[in-house]
């Protein structure tokens, strides 16, 4: 299955063993601008959008919330020395953190590339 979307510009992907991995699409990364600083989650049970990391940009500070419901497994350790990561590789090194969703099914009801790309065309 492909990479699935939410209206706050996360991307996921599900994972061989059923586990999501989550990041900011590049739409996201580049409307932010050079990312300084990333704080990320505590490996623990989150309800759907709870704040889970922070970003801060030369710009400004965003909060990545957690997309569905579940329990976050580990985080992308990497990011704490180059934030910047995200900005040069949003859809792969600069993954955040990886969760084991509540319900399995949920998944499948984010957005998909076409509904994601009518959302940031407006």
């Amino acid at each position: 299955m492909g990479l699935r979307y939410t209206e706050e510009h996360e991307w996921l992907r599900q994972e061989a063993d059923g586990s999501i991995t989550v990041g900011i699409t590049d739409y996201a990364q580049d409307s932010l601008g050079d990312l300084v600083f990333v704080q990320l989650p505590e490996l623990r049970s989150y309800a759907q959008g709870d704040e889970v990391a922070v970003l801060e940009s030369v710009k400004a500070a965003s909060n990545i919330t957690m997309p569905l419901d579940g329990e976050v497994l580990a985080v992308n350790e990497a990011l704490n020395d180059a934030p910047e990561t995200i900005n040069s590789d949003p859809l792969n090194a600069g993954w955040f953190f990886r969760f084991q969703p509540a319900n399995a099914e949920a998944f499948a009801a984010l957005l998909d590339e076409a509904a994601y790309q009518q959302l940031i065309k407006g």
